[in-house]
């Protein structure tokens, strides 16, 4: 892998209004149509001003740093979300904000994973993509990248405006660990069902005060440690012994989020508590999360999820899967005590459940 680092010329370099640093990671966003091969390529970063034009309007000092070979999303890993997490703390003292470009395939993900490992946020954060390319006519690349960069900049106080990771597509602004991408074929590509967007553009941009997480107090962290031994078993109706066991008696595992049905609810199947009962005897975490996108996981509501709660497995309230198994990843990378490590499951980190 290799990092390029590219300085662009905007309209006052000398005496900008703000600083962004770009992190193009890979992604629709960053590709172009290559006539000769007939297929997309990741294009040059350093002609940017040529495929958005917009940001000559900018009094911004601009500087991406591309990723080369670029990341297809579905290829995204842990070590991907340590580089991002890693460039963000190498320039955090010298940058207003930061803009990542990113496939919207795993974004959520990325943006989940990247909120817990940047702690004591002040600056924002914007993750940011496309559906088509941007060398592409009727993209939505292009009002995607301006807007995210606008928002990155904005200041209040002298501090950014949003000082937490986010998503910003089609015109919302979304708190990165609670969207999910829900479409693949619109440009209205993620939703944040359990919290209110923090923004929303139009003819001007309306920031949601309310939802906005307030600045940091404390010196600004970034964490590098992520626990891989972490599995994502999802219910269904007439799921066998055989497929809960292949997941929960997996060596060395570590950690499961469980998607249960509506408010946290499972099979009663004697098998199936004891299999989980016996993974939690043997030092497994569990996070309970519904697999519904609206709601919470209310364990003890209801007598099929009434035994989950009686064996320890943690209730998740309304977090996604996305910010459930990358904060399974953070947690059980801190190495803590059992009961401070299920404190931590339980407790709002960054924004990602409902107190």
């Amino acid at each position: 892998m290799q990092i390029v680092k590219v300085d662009i010329e905007t309209a006052a370099p000398a005496d900008p209004d703000a600083s962004i640093l770009i992190i193009y990671t890979g992604g629709t966003i960053g590709m172009v149509f290559d006539e000769e091969k007939k297929h997309l390529v990741p294009f040059n970063f350093s002609q940017i001003i040529q495929k958005v034009p917009e940001l000559k309007q900018f009094n911004y000092l601009l500087t991406v740093v591309s990723i080369e070979p670029a990341i297809d999303s579905s290829n995204v890993t842990i070590a991907d979300w340590l580089m991002m997490a890693r460039l963000i703390e190498e320039n955090y003292n010298f940058y207003d904000g930061f803009v990542i470009l990113h496939g919207t395939d795993t974004m959520a993900y990325s943006a989940s994973a990247l909120s817990f490992m940047l702690d004591n946020l002040q600056k924002p954060v914007i993750f940011t993509g496309a559906q088509l390319p941007i060398g592409k006519v009727r993209t939505d690349a292009r009002e995607n990248l301006v807007t995210a960069l606008q928002i990155a900049a904005t200041k209040i106080d002298g501090k950014g405006l949003v000082p937490e990771v986010c998503i910003y597509f089609r015109n919302l602004l979304l708190r990165g660990n609670r969207a999910k991408k829900v479409e693949s074929r619109h440009f209205a590509a993620f939703k944040s069902e359990n919290h209110p967007q923090l923004a929303k553009a139009g003819v001007h941009i309306d920031y949601y005060w309310g939802a906005i997480r307030p600045h940091a107090e404390q010196p600004f962290v970034a964490h590098h440690f992520l626990e891989d031994r972490v599995a994502i078993l999802k219910l269904f109706p007439g799921i066998t012994p055989q497929v809960v066991r292949s997941i929960l008696q997996e060596p060395d595992l570590q950690g499961v989020v469980l998607e249960t049905f509506g408010a946290g609810n499972a099979p009663t199947a004697p098998w199936l508590l004891e299999l989980l009962y016996n993974a939690i005897q043997r030092g497994v975490y569990i996070l309970n999360v519904s697999q519904c996108d609206e709601g919470r996981v209310d364990q003890g509501h209801y007598e099929t999820s009434k035994y989950l709660l009686e064996m320890g497995i943690v209730g998740g309230s309304d977090i996604t899967t996305e910010a459930a198994i990358t904060k399974m990843m953070f947690v059980l990378g801190q190495k803590l005590p059992h009961e401070q490590t299920i404190e931590m499951l339980r407790s709002d980190l960054r924004g990602e459940v409902s107190v």
